[in-house]
């Protein structure tokens, strides 16, 4: 797995994935810490994503090598997810005995082990650290504040996260400010990408149709709120073809709220099922339009340039509104649809500058900085 030699005081480094998004953030960094010679990276996967598409397909399509240790958790309430993960972690964390926990994004699987390894005096990194919607109805944001608490080095996306972090009280020299490993996934993938078929397979032309995404409880798990989300995909299939790879989730609620029906019977929606990564990007950079519930799609939108609908009333990505394409609408579809049009009335890419360091080298910095942690006195 590690090019050269590895020196006899290396230190180990426990990366922990969980979901699909982390194992797109992971990729580049198992890929930099590789090439230190003062780490040896162990890959632990907890399990929280545990089907084929959700787990196996991204290990192979961004290149992850095996995980060193796999947890199986399994799915489960939050609390009896977070309970599992910490009972299973702790017992490799204690066989182990890594010099640093790195943790990526916001998910039960980073807030988890956080918890346990601060509670064994494990030294943690998080990755994508002081995000914040100020929104605590969120699961996300209560696994962001709490992790951040825990963590004793805190990489970050954007000075919107440094500033923060500043303002909650983290001193200065914890915080990185490195840039963001989903640009550095997705800027790798996309000529990868470019040679999938999808588009072609869906009967798609490019930039001729909208990409959806739409997962989060506050959009689909009460019937008033999946109700707002039809009538929104209703009227934008009738502007244009409508492709949607559909969360288990999402599915599932629909069933449950008896509005299976009416999802398939939307005008101009082509439901699918969930894509491989590499297919996903390869749907995504020919998107004429995204409207999505995903924090990791308004940043790549941003990259790509295309105009992004974020169906929630926060995000703790502001910097993709400041700097990208992205626009918060909510989820009345009035105003939703009239910001489609609005968007599908221009012919040309948005004007936008990408972030400052979202230029594909976060991993080299997160390595840079984790091999300084490793060589750094007791």
């Amino acid at each position: 797995r590690h090019k050269g030699q590895r020196r006899e005081d290396s230190m180990l480094v426990h990366c922990i994935v969980g979901t699909r998004p982390n194992f797109v953030k992971i990729a580049p960094i198992m890929k930099a810490l590789g090439r230190c010679q003062r780490i040896r990276a162990h890959l632990i996967h907890t399990g929280q994503h545990y089907d084929t598409v959700m787990s196996r397909s991204f290990f192979e399509d961004l290149t992850i090598p095996e995980p060193d240790r796999y947890l199986n958790v399994g799915s489960g309430t939050h609390a009896v997810q977070t309970a599992r993960i910490m009972e299973s972690y702790e017992q490799v964390l204690n066989e182990e005995k890594p010099g640093l926990v790195l943790v990526v994004g916001d998910v039960n699987s980073t807030l988890a082990c956080s918890l346990t390894a601060a509670k064994a005096v494990t030294p943690i990194a998080h990755i994508e650290a002081g995000l914040r919607s100020f929104d605590r109805t969120m699961p996300e944001e209560i696994n962001r504040l709490v992790t951040d608490t825990l963590a004793d080095h805190l990489f970050t996306t954007c000075t919107d996260a440094d500033e923060n972090l500043r303002r909650e009280g983290v001193s200065p020299e914890r915080i990185h400010f490195v840039g963001n490993v989903m640009i550095d996934a997705l800027l790798t993938s996309l000529p990868l990408a470019a040679r999938k078929k999808t588009i072609k397979r869906l009967q798609l032309e490019a930039e001729h149709y909208a990409l959806v995404t739409i997962h989060r409880p506050s959009n689909v798990d009460e019937p008033e709120s999946f109700f707002r989300v039809l009538m929104i995909l209703e009227a934008i299939g009738r502007m244009l073809p409508v492709v949607f790879p559909i969360h288990p989730r999402t599915e599932k609620q629909a069933e449950a709220l008896g509005l299976a029906d009416r999802l398939h019977a939307c005008p101009g929606l082509q439901l699918v099922a969930p894509l491989r990564y590499l297919e996903f990007i390869n749907l995504l950079s020919s998107a004429r339009l995204v409207l999505t519930d995903s924090g990791g799609i308004q940043e790549e939108t941003t990259i790509l340039r295309i105009p992004c609908l974020t169906l929630r009333p926060n995000t703790e990505r502001p910097i993709t509104i400041r700097e990208g394409t992205n626009r918060l609408v909510g989820t009345d579809p009035d105003v939703v649809i009239d910001a489609a049009r609005k968007a599908l009335g221009s012919s040309d890419k948005p004007k936008c500058s990408p972030p400052p360091l979202w230029d594909g080298k976060a991993a080299e910095r997160i390595a840079a900085i984790v091999e300084q942690i490793a060589t750094a006195p007791a």
